[in-house]
């Protein structure tokens, strides 16, 4: 078990207890909500998790070393910005795949470019965050952010290049 299963066990245990506790049959609509969310995003993550076996056999290690890896310099960082804001998905689709590149050959600057452009840049996120907040508040938000999966990138890449 890894840190993050007990993490999240710990929290589930202890909320299970407490609606078996209450005594009316919430621990059962509880176990079964949570069946049914897992039911209805079990197709995703086995196309997401095929998808990134496939990608893992499938793409050529020194291509992606050429475009992102630790010797890319700015050029790859800015490729893993650009792939970041461009990435669709949630955590369970895309870290398990941006952990793939990584171990593919993907430096730990464009990695880290990568992660935090997908956190903070998404594109898809950036058109739900105009509708319901404005497309001045994104404007904002986006045009402060942009250097900053750069900045993370290059600061990692000089700090903690060539560290385990």
């Amino acid at each position: 078990m890894n840190l993050a299963t007990f993490t999240l066990l710990i929290p589930a245990v202890i909320l299970f207890a407490y609606a078996w506790r209450r005594g009316d049959g919430s621990h059962r609509r509880g176990l079964a909500r949570g069946g049914r969310t897992l039911l209805s995003t079990l197709p995703l993550l086995l196309l997401a998790f095929t998808t990134i076996g496939y990608v893992s056999v499938l793409l050529p290690q020194e291509g992606l070393q050429n475009l992102m890896g630790p010797d890319s310099g700015w050029r790859g960082l800015l490729r893993a910005q650009g792939m970041g804001m461009l990435m669709p998905g949630g955590p369970y689709v895309v870290l398990p795949l941006i952990s793939t590149l990584y171990q593919l050959g993907t430096g730990l600057g464009a990695t880290i470019t990568l992660v935090t452009s997908w956190s903070s840049l998404s594109l898809l996120n950036a058109l739900w965050e105009a509708h319901f907040i404005g497309w001045r508040f994104t404007l904002i938000r986006w045009t402060l952010l942009l250097p900053f999966p750069l900045l993370v990138g290059l600061l990692a890449e000089t700090w903690f290049s060539g560290t385990s």
